[in-house]
Order: structure tokens, then sequence, then C-alpha cells
């Protein structure tokens, strides 16, 4: 691949200044607004700011027919989502985020809260994680505050609140529930962390990437890049946040995560890293269900709706 290009692969420029230019542009969704269910939509959806300062900002998602209990509203679980992308793309807004969210809203049926997190390069990591603190605190805010945002207030259950990631959003929800562990988010109570085939690299070569290393979609050298692009300065893919199997310090907190759901494929570059790092959870006493299918590539689910639809049974069975 000593012709391969990432950069070009991507579809990115490199600016003087140390951001990108993303060549593409995928379809975006509006949101229905408050009470309309245009359509015929099982879903209706809102865009609420999250931190101005940041330009960050959730996309909230409930199902419009609320399910009932002796002719009261049930209470529903809540998922802090965070889309993949690899760092540097996606968006609360892209089409493939928000008809995942719709699905998982209507099928579970759920809360989500889908986070419009900081990008890479512009934004390098621990921002990301920031962000999803600040979802994490932003929930616990409105679960307090009698003019809080009303979907949650009124239809949340609070102590079902769970962490859910994609990609690069996998390893963001590792590391907001260990910050979460710092937090006081009272009455929110993370009752597990799902992560669907979580961005994890490292320094050392393994061999699902070597064999997988001229997958169409995440090639290994655009997988590097993207990490070259996304950790803090000065910094290698054995970092922490990059690699979290070598982070040894780290795994007594580890041990203290709660309930863990881990998905993956065989077909994924770095579906070696994802069965290490449910090894080492298993290690440090975490409950942990892990869900791998020989067969499929990273992302398969975006686009194959029989896979789309069993990782949503998984995430059913797993609350």
């Amino acid at each position: 691949m000593s012709n391969f290009d990432p950069y070009d692969h991507l579809n990115i420029l490199k600016n003087p200044d140390g951001s990108i230019t993303r060549l593409v542009h995928l379809p975006t969704m509006p949101v229905t607004g408050e009470d309309e269910s245009p359509h015929g939509q099982d879903v209706v959806s809102k865009d609420v700011t999250l931190n101005a300062q940041k330009k960050t900002s959730v996309r909230i998602f409930r199902p419009f027919k609320l399910p009932s209990n002796d002719n009261a509203v049930a209470r529903l679980p809540v998922f802090i989502y965070f889309h993949g992308g690899c760092w540097l793309f996606l968006s609360t807004a892209d089409a493939m985020v928000h008809l995942n969210c719709s699905k998982l809203a209507s099928e579970i049926p759920a809360i989500i809260v889908s986070v419009d997190y900081r990008l890479a390069p512009e934004s390098r990591l621990p921002a990301q994680y920031e962000d999803a603190v600040d979802a994490l605190l932003w929930v616990k805010q409105q679960a307090l505050d009698p003019n809080g945002e009303q979907w949650l207030r009124d239809y949340a259950d609070f102590p079902r609140c769970y962490l859910y990631g994609v990609c690069s959003g996998g390893n963001i929800v590792l590391q907001a529930a260990l910050r979460a562990l710092d937090l006081d988010l009272s009455p929110v109570r993370i009752a597990g962390v799902v992560m669907n085939q979580p961005m994890f690299g490292g320094n050392q070569r393994t061999k699902s990437e070597l064999k997988n290393a001229a997958d169409q979609l995440t090639p290994l050298p655009a997988l590097d890049l993207a990490w070259e692009l996304t950790l803090p300065p000065g910094t290698d893919r054995d970092h922490r946040y990059c690699n979290p199997v070598v982070d040894v310090p780290g795994r007594k907190k580890i041990a203290a995560l709660g309930r863990c759901l881990v998905i993956g494929f065989g077909g994924d570059p770095m579906v070696d890293r994802q069965q290490d790092f449910v090894q080492m959870l298993v290690l440090c006493g975490v409950r942990v269900e892990a869900k791998f299918d020989n067969v499929g590539f990273h992302g398969i689910d975006a686009i194959d709706p029989r896979r789309a639809t069993l990782v949503t049974k998984f995430v059913k069975d797993f609350i």
C-alpha cells in the first residue's frame, strides 16, 4: 500500500492551520419539532444547545406514542448516544445517525439524547470526553430543574440511563463512564455502557489489523491518520485514550465500571483490540456481555438492515 494516500481515501485536505477540509457532505435530516409527527413518523425529535461556547448540542428523540402503564405514561430509559465517524466526521443531523437514533427510540423504546460533540483535528482529545461529561451533567440538570427539558422531565426514567457509542463514540462512552465515577449524577444513574465496534488502536499491529489492512472502509493507514489527527500532540497510539489495554494504572478504576455490552464483527481491523478489551474487562471483574459475529465488517450495521436489527436486539436484551 506504498502509494496509498489516507487523506485521499478519507476525502479530506489538510489545511496550514492544522484543520481539515472535508470534501464529502452527507445527506442530513431535519428534526420534526416539538409536537408534530409529520408523515406518520413513529418518532419526534428536536435540537437543544448543550454548550454555546463550544458549539455543541444534543438532538433528542422520543416515541411519538408513549407507552402507558395503568393509564399513566410509562417512563422510558435514556440513552446518551455518541455517533461514529472515526473522530473526524458525522454529526447528529447526518441521515445515518438520525435514522439510527430514531430506530432505537422507536424499537427499544427509549429517549435518545444524541450528542453533537466536537470533531478532530479542530478539537483534539480529550475535548470529546469533556463534551460527553457536559452531556451527562446536562441530563442531570434536566432531572433536577422543574423547568428542565420537558421530554426528559416528563418521560425519562433517570435511574435507567445508558451510554451508547459507535466506533469513536464507543471509545468516548468508555472514558465518559470512567469520568462519571468521580461525579455526583444523582438522580441519574448509569445502568450500563454499550460499545458498538469501539475504536481502539495501538503501536503494535494485531493479527486482525494485518489481515484487514486493505479494508475498503477503514484501511489501516486511514485509521492511523485518524489517530494522528485526534490524539494530543506528541503522543502515540499507545496513549490510554487510544489503547486502554496498556493503561495498567487505570485498571483499578475500570474495575468499578457497571455492566458493559461490547459488539464487534470479524472483518473489522479493530476486532482483536475489541476482544482484548473485553478480556481486560473480565479480568478486572466487570460484568460484560460480548457479542461478536465472525462475519461482517466495521460499520456493517449502518448499511445492512438485518445487522442493524440484530444490534438493536442485542441492546434490547442488554437493558
